[in-house]
């Protein structure tokens, strides 16, 4: 097994991504390699101040970098040489089996889009993002950026892609999928989502049990949770705002330090054909471990061929 990390890509990146590496490799097993996308001169004295012999990792040096703040598809194919751009080159030829970054987030959605490219079937492939749950636990919401605007038939399909993911990488039985609304009545809602919900609900390979409005994020009405990714994008803003203002407020909570995005590492693209995980901007060491952690379940739980199967069938 490889997985790929850009290491160049985030606020706080070579360090922090570098740091997250070598925590993340020491849980791997030895058949489990990291290969790191970058400019390996820049990782050398990191591995060196940490006492890390470089063999441990796989390195594919870039001499180029796509900041956070330039256009995804323009950059994407004006640096051929960048290490997002080598990194999908890599994923697309098989050479690594997922690839991870906490770099331009547009960036890595051109580049999942069109190298290893949606899965046949797949209307438009989803970012999805893990929300705490009051009891325990968590569930999954997408779409949370990737289709600002959507149509019924994505919902649906968003439905099946977050119901698989659920049940093969977290082990969540059966997941409850539902439908993000201004209310629990069937006929509520605009007209995408009442356009959704008679289409979700005869959908036999995912266990619908209706709407639910914003009120319900956090408890356990749901597994998953469908919406459009302009709407589930304000609502992950705002869930990461609660975790801010608590340590701002120096307010000490179970529930609330389950939303550190640190714990979850990042949010996996579903309905492309390898694992393609997008970090937070600020990703630390800790995120970046667990978003390879994270890229390893992805690859031994087969999801992308669990998904392939599904829409065959």
């Amino acid at each position: 097994m490889k997985i790929g990390l850009d290491f160049m890509g985030g606020d706080y990146a070579p360090k922090a991504a570098v740091l997250g590496a070598i925590a993340a490799q020491k849980v791997l097993s030895p058949d489990q390699k990291i290969v790191l996308f970058g400019d390996k001169e820049q990782a050398m004295p990191i591995l060196a101040e940490h006492e890390i012999d470089p063999s441990c990792f796989e390195f594919v040096h870039a001499t180029e970098v796509i900041g956070m703040g330039e256009h995804p598809t323009k950059a994407i194919t004006q640096k051929p040489n960048s290490s997002i751009s080598l990194g999908f080159q890599y994923l697309k030829e098989g050479k690594i089996d997922s690839f991870a970054s906490a770099g331009n987030t547009g960036a890595m959605l051109v580049g999942a889009m069109f190298s290893v490219r949606p899965i046949e079937g797949v209307l438009r492939p989803a970012i999805a993002t893990n929300v705490p749950k009051l009891k325990s636990g968590f569930g999954i919401m997408l779409d949370v950026g990737a289709n600002a605007d959507c149509k019924p038939e994505m919902l649906t399909q968003f439905g099946l892609l977050g119901s698989i993911f659920a049940e093969s990488v977290y082990g969540i039985s059966n997941p409850k999928v539902a439908l993000m609304n201004i209310g629990e009545e069937e006929e509520k809602g605009n007209i995408v989502s009442m356009g959704a919900y008679p289409l979700m609900k005869a959908e036999k390979q995912y266990n619908f049990v209706g709407n639910v409005e914003g009120r319900d994020l956090f408890n356990d009405k749901a597994d998953v949770i469908v919406c459009d990714g302009f709407t589930g994008n304000v609502m992950l803003k705002l869930a990461e705002t609660f975790y801010v203002l608590t340590l701002k407020k120096g307010f000490k909570d179970e529930f609330f330090d389950r939303f550190n995005y640190e714990q979850y590492g990042g949010s996996p693209i579903l309905g492309v054909n390898a694992p393609v995980i997008i970090g937070h901007g600020i990703s630390s060491p800790e995120a970046i471990k667990n978003m390879l952690l994270l890229s390893k379940t992805m690859i031994e739980s087969k999801l992308v061929d669990k998904i392939k199967s599904a829409l065959n069938s």
